[in-house]
């Protein structure tokens, strides 16, 4: 395990492999600076030289600067088939929250959540148990939960940064059932999409078909899910369309071939590579074209399924199940299209023009890719990836700019302006929410304050509202304002964090000391 973490990450970008992109951008650096010093020679005055030499600059740089994104942003993800167990008392491990540099997106998906009827209903109504838990423990930490998405018992959630709410646009979810020939969603895939600062990535989780001998079938429920999950987006309208997926779950697949005794025996050793070649994923990835498209770290720690509850000892029942990797985390950057015509790779780079290079590229390099044994609730132990997400933005300004104005307590009406700066299809049902730093979710507001339901707001014009003293909270404490569209169903924008002061009401009910705000009231 040591020996992976230290050893080199596993890394993709979507511009094809990064060697043969590596020197295709030095092919062509050649080729400007090679300009370059033609104009330097050729130029008969010194003015037009230097507007020349200027130019081929701007373009040798320009060049260089597609190939190196300019902010990098941490992805850890979680996969864990639960078995119908309630959560574990602590999941801060699980979720390395001490691990630097810090997590800026969370995704979290969970297979065999308990769906009982009657718990599955209780569910709808309010956040499940397991929903519960990992937003207490980010909350606190200053992670939202910017969607989920269940069916039955698999569970999908995503966190983010409180920063980044504005940046993430466009979220989606859909399901798809292969359970019982499709009419069940006992198994299956659940899905989220969304934009990230402008780079469209969708994450699935994924629960494919039991047992030894369905490996085939397994192949054929992915590439079902694939090709049939739909979303609203002209321009990302399935699954594979967007620039990077993350397919992970609950896969299912087994070691072939092997007894029972060689597989404790390599295992317990440490010789988990003699079982890689008879991993059904990593065999069935050599005869489908489509699973060749995904990635995946190399397995190093030990197979994940099947163990005694509340212990990392395997499987001691009458069924004895061999163990197996059956719990996975892939990825898949979108390929780029090949350009039409014959041409070996010189003749490519040659020929290359500035529309052929991605101006926006994603590099996605894998940092670690493991299991925890501490966790034993379940007979799976959860698997863990965390990712580098390296990416130049499209955008970088949030839809809508909103703040507080002067002084805010309970003991007088309190106003706020927005300003929307850019276009988008806003609503006289959007709202306003007030927050306590820390909050949980969208709907986790203290109150709200709908827009101005006139008129939509022009682009640049700055709107006041009035929060009326009854509706701001009576402690003080540290709050932000946030802007919720109905229609992309997100916070897109978001105001500075800010205080609010104790109000003379809560000193006279005696909620707060008398000098809680530094004056003697």
């Amino acid at each position: 395990m040591d020996d992976f973490i230290n050893g080199p990450r596993q890394r993709s970008d979507s511009m094809s492999s990064s060697a043969s992109q590596s020197s295709r951008s030095k092919t062509l650096l050649r080729q400007r600076l090679s300009q370059l010093l033609t104009c330097i020679e050729d130029m008969s005055s010194d003015d037009e030289a230097s507007e020349e030499v200027s130019r081929t600059l701007d373009e040798a740089f320009q060049l260089c600067g597609r190939y190196i994104p300019s902010d990098a942003f941490r992805l850890h993800m979680v996969t864990w088939n639960v078995a119908t167990a309630e959560p574990p008392e602590d999941v801060t491990a699980l979720l390395q929250l001490d691990v630097q540099p810090p997590a800026d997106l969370y995704v979290i998906g969970l297979q065999e959540v308990n769906a009982t009827p009657v718990r599955f209903i209780s569910d709808l109504l309010v956040e499940d148990s397991w929903s519960h838990a990992f937003m207490d423990t980010l909350a606190p930490r200053g992670f939202v939960k910017v969607t989920s998405v269940r069916m039955q018992g698999l569970l999908l959630l995503v966190f983010a940064k409180q920063a980044h709410l504005p940046f993430i646009r466009n979220i989606q979810t859909t399901y798809t059932r292969t359970g019982i020939f499709g009419y069940w969603g006992n198994k299956g895939g659940v899905s989220v999409r969304f934009s990230f600062y402008g780079h469209m990535v969708c994450f699935l989780n994924c629960h494919l078909a039991a047992h030894m001998n369905y490996a085939l079938q397994r192949v054929d429920e992915i590439e079902y899910i694939l090709e049939n999950q739909e979303f609203d987006m002209s321009d990302t309208p399935y699954v594979r369309d967007h620039k990077v997926v993350f397919c992970f779950g609950d896969l299912n697949f087994r070691i072939s071939d092997h007894g029972l005794h060689f597989l404790r025996s390599s295992i317990n050793g440490g010789r988990l590579h003699l079982l890689w070649g008879k991993d059904q994923l990593i065999m069935m990835k050599k005869k489908e074209p489509f699973l060749q498209e995904f990635e995946e770290g190399p397995l190093n720690f030990k197979p994940t399924y099947k163990f005694d509850r509340n212990s990392d000892t395997y499987d001691t029942s009458g069924k004895k199940r061999k163990p197996a990797w059956t719990d996975r985390i892939l990825w898949r950057i979108k390929p780029k299209t090949p350009p039409s015509g014959d041409f070996d790779d010189d003749e490519m780079a040659s020929t290359s023009t500035d529309e052929e290079i991605d101006e926006y590229p994603l590099l996605v390099t894998q940092d670690k890719y493991t299991s925890d044994m501490s966790y034993g609730v379940s007979d799976h132990k959860p698997v863990i990836g965390t990712f580098s997400l390296e990416l130049r933005k499209r955008l970088d300004t949030s839809l809508v700019h909103i703040s507080p104005l002067g002084v805010w307590s309970a003991d007088q009406d309190a106003l706020l302006t927005y300003t929307v700066q850019e276009d988008f299809e806003s609503s006289t049902w959007d709202w306003i929410g007030l927050y306590k730093v820390g909050f949980k979710s969208a709907s986790d507001y203290q109150t709200f304050v709908w827009v101005r339901e006139v008129d939509l707001p022009e682009t640049n014009e700055v709107i006041q509202i009035s929060v009326d003293k009854d509706e701001v909270p009576l402690l003080g404490g540290q709050y932000v304002l946030g802007y919720y569209s109905t229609n992309l169903q997100s916070i897109i924008g978001l105001s500075a964090n800010f205080q609010i002061l104790e109000s003379k009401r809560a000193v006279m009910e005696g909620l707060v000391p008398e000098n809680s705000n530094g004056i003697d009231k």
